[in-house]
């Protein structure tokens, strides 16, 4: 298994954890949302709809959570090295020495105890590093040690 293929597997563990949460967390408002004694007895008793609002909530964090293990499990990735420009799959090494994953989900995840953090191009380090390439200088100043 490369290290690529490790970390993925890392990140859909922690998916698959939140999923379980999310989920069930998600069935607890849904019987608390139908429980008997959510039921309305005046106007401003709003317990059940709070419930069944959470309970939406949830289920809609299920599914996000769904399509994020489908992006990650669609992942194709390949070894990049100094001649290529970063693009998703990336692991890049900054000046400063922080390492991070350029990956289409999952930003802000710490893998490998810590040393690689998940980005996506949606951040303002992502915005950066997309299409960057080796031995360039960000505009903070940092510079591109490493791309794999």
């Amino acid at each position: 298994m490369t290290e690529k293929e490790s970390l993925q597997q890392n990140l859909l563990a922690i998916l698959t954890a939140q999923r379980q949460t999310a989920l069930a967390a998600a069935e607890d408002a849904h019987n608390d949302a139908t429980n008997e004694q959510s039921v309305a007895e005046t106007q401003y008793d709003t317990i059940g709809l709070e419930a069944a609002y959470l309970a939406h909530g949830q289920s809609q964090r299920v599914a996000d959570i769904e399509v994020m293990i489908k992006r990650l499990n669609a992942m194709v990735f390949k070894d990049f090295d100094e001649e290529d420009e970063i693009a998703l799959g990336a692991i890049i090494t900054l000046q400063g020495g922080m390492t991070c994953w350029l990956m289409p989900v999952c930003g802000g995840i710490k893998l490998d105890d810590g040393k690689i953090v998940v980005i996506t191009p949606q951040s303002p380090l992502g915005q950066k590093l997309d299409s960057a390439e080796f031995g360039e200088k960000l505009d903070d100043g940092r510079l591109i040690l490493a791309i794999r």
